[in-house]
This record gives structure tokens, sequence and C-alpha cells, in this order.
């Protein structure tokens, strides 16, 4: 979203949730347009919701937005399928006429809400699909909503060749594969040289890191049970950053496996916290895997984020990460799940300083070569584009160019 401000673009940002995390990234104080907010249920604001209704008797497509939605609630009868029309009835209304295009991030829940929303009002939209939102969504919604889109975008080769697998047969490109990228200025130079620990010194112990929600995908149940294999003369430490649902479960893993002693759990931190804890650390490991009920990471971005501190990455053979990390040149790899394989990989790293430092300068230099400012400028040229035909102009004025973006 910054980036398309920078790149000449008006946003609107709405949200389907307020924020609950306490601490706040940089990234969002500099964004200059405010943040507004659906409601997140219905009986929380029942007039916003029958003043959405009311106004919606008059949209252009309600015949249409509503032979979707109940064709929708026949394969899907649940009461967050209702939510999700009564939050475009109320996007619909509040929405700036000026905005003639919204761009939905997740293809699940949010772009429920904004396909109903631009069939009432007859905008177009397009959408970033990522992760959970393609791989816990049923085929038959995802190819309906790729149908109805403008376009789209996705962030890793496995998803993008799934939504290519269900996308129009006249349109088999609606969908781009556009890695996200990092902005390289957010984040500082990497540490010119780090202590080469082996394992063997009881006062210098070799820290791994490990940064990630608590939960079922990021497959750290996996890691404490490895850590726990390790030979019990090796000398390590390891933090983790995050919160999540499984944290107080992790934490009693733990001390059943006599590790409690030997781990920090930092919880949820600040970006400058974050970086200053991979500095510090001397090798980076998330043994993603599939999670509940499908629901899997793509390339999660904390993976390049540690890599710009040239650690040497410890991951699986799993979704988007091979695409990423090339086993034996920029960090190792292990299938997901094998926990006995991630115990071989770690010790082999514990032991060894210079396939550390060689990996993790190999890391730092891949992460060089995945543009964030390529990705921002494909999107802005999709934009630029769409809303240029829609008025007929090669550079539309700077109201037609007021995108809306949704976020979870």
């Amino acid at each position: 979203m910054l980036g398309l401000e920078r790149a000449g673009f008006r946003l609107q940002i709405w949200a389907l949730r307020r924020p609950t995390d306490k601490a706040v990234h940089p990234l969002n104080r500099a964004i200059r347009a405010p943040a507004r907010y659906l409601p997140e249920y219905l009986y929380e604001e029942p007039l916003r919701v029958l003043r959405g209704a009311w106004a919606a008797r008059n949209a252009p497509g309600l015949a249409r937005a509503l032979e979707t939605f109940w064709h929708d609630l026949l394969r899907d009868p649940t009461p967050n399928r209702m939510r999700r029309l009564g939050q475009a009835f109320v996007f619909a209304r509040e929405l700036d006429p000026a905005v003639r295009h919204v761009h939905v991030h997740y293809l699940h829940t949010p772009a429920s809400v904004v396909r109903y929303a631009c069939l009432l009002t007859g905008r177009t939209f397009s959408f970033s699909a990522h992760a959970k939102d393609i791989w816990t969504t049923g085929d038959w919604e995802k190819r309906e909503k790729i149908a109805d889109a403008a376009w789209g975008t996705t962030c890793t080769r496995q998803g993008w060749d799934e939504l290519r697998r269900l996308s129009p047969a006249d349109a088999p490109d609606r969908v781009s594969l556009i890695y996200h990228g990092l902005d390289l200025s957010r984040f500082p130079a990497p540490p010119a040289t780090r202590p080469a620990r082996t394992g063997a010194e009881p006062g210098d112990p070799v820290r791994i890191l490990s940064v990630g929600r608590a939960v079922a995908k990021k497959g750290y149940g996996d890691l404490l049970d490895a850590l726990a294999r390790l030979p019990a003369e090796l000398n390590w430490r390891f933090v983790h950053i995050g919160s999540g649902e499984l944290k107080d479960a992790l934490r009693q893993q733990a001390e059943r496996l006599g590790l409690a002693d030997r781990i920090t759990w930092m919880g949820g931190q600040a970006q400058d916290a974050v970086i200053t804890a991979m500095q510090e650390a001397d090798l980076f490991v998330l043994p993603c895997k599939e999670g509940d009920k499908g629901d899997r990471d793509g390339l999660p971005n904390v993976i390049m984020e540690a890599s710009t501190q040239a650690l040497p990455i410890l991951s699986t053979a799993f979704a988007g990460v091979p695409e990423f990390v090339d086993g034996g040149v920029n960090g190792l790899l292990v299938p997901p799940g094998d926990r006995a394989g991630l115990a071989r990989a770690l010790e082999r790293l514990i032991l060894d300083a210079a396939l550390r430092e060689r990996l993790g300068q190999a890391a730092a230099a891949r992460v060089r070569a995945f543009s964030f400012e390529a990705g921002v400028g494909a999107i802005a040229h999709q934009l630029d584009s769409l809303l240029g035909r829609a008025t007929g102009e090669e550079t539309p004025p700077a109201p037609a160019r007021a995108i809306e973006a949704l976020a979870p």
C-alpha cells in the first residue's frame, strides 16, 4: 500500500477487523491513507447494516449480487456467509463514489465482501491471493471469483499454478505471479562478522532464532522435538518471537522435553526488536508444514527478512519456501514434518560455523534478487491500464487513480 501511495495512487483502506496487536509497524505509520472499518459482527452495528441494506435496493447490480450470494449460500450455508453480505451492503453504501476499482487482499472472506459490493455497484475488482486463502477456499469459490475479477496476483509459483488451473479457459493469464520481495532500504546492513561459535563452548551458545505465529503450520512442535534430539553436550539457545494460539502448548511441550532453560519466548515484538534479534542470531529456523484444514504458508516474508541479515536459513521443502531457499546454497531444507531430519540439519549447522557463514552470505545475495520495486511496479501498471481503459485516457487523472484496498 505504501508503495502504491508513493507511485501516485490515492488510496482508501478498509478492513474487516480492527487490529489487536499492540505493536505498530513503522510502515503502517508511513501510510497516509486512514483506515476505515466495516462491522466485524453485524449485530454490533445494526443501524449501519440496515442503512446499507436499504441503500442497496436501488443499486444497479442488486439482482446479480443477490443471485450470486444465493448460489454461494446454498453451497456454504454458514453465518459467516450471511455476514459477508451485510458487510458488502455497508461497504457499497459508504465507499466514495469516486472510487471505480477495488483491490482486495486475500481470496477468501475479504474477496467475498468485495465481490458482492462490486456486483452491487458496477465497480471492477482485482485481488492479491497469498497462502491460507488459496488452500482453504473451495475450488468452486476460487473459480467464480477469478472469473468475476478483472485480474489477480499471487506470490508463489505453487499458488500461481493452483489459480491458473481454475482460471477461465479464455483468460488463462488472468492471475499473475508477483513475488513480494522486500524494500531493502528498510533493513540495516548485516553484521560485518559473526562469532565462529561451534556449540562446544559452555558460555557461548549457538543462537537459534525463529519468528512466526505460534500456529500449526509454522511447525514449532516439530522444532521443539528436533531440539530435544540434539546431543546433550551441544551448547545452544533458541529464541522465539511471535504470539499465537499454540504459545502456551509450546511452552508446556518445552517443559516436558526438558528444554525450558534453553529457550526464550519473547512474544510479539516491533520490527526494530526483530531485526536486533536477527543480528544477534547465528541461524534462522522455520519448519513450515501443512496446518489445520489445509492451511499453509506461501513464501514467508520472515525468511527473506532473515536473509537481509546474512542468516543461514533452515526450513522445509514445502509451499513456496524452495522458490527462495536453494538447499545447500543459501540454506538447508528438510521434508516437512521430518523431526529427525530437522535435528540432523540443526546439529550440522550448530557444529559448522563456516557452513553457516557461507549459507548466510548466499542468502543475503539471494534476497537482493527479489525486487520489491518490480512487484509494486507490476501492480501499478495493472491498475493504470485498467483505470486508463475506463476513462479512455492513457494516464487517468488523480481522482480516477483512487483505489480501494480492503485488508482482512
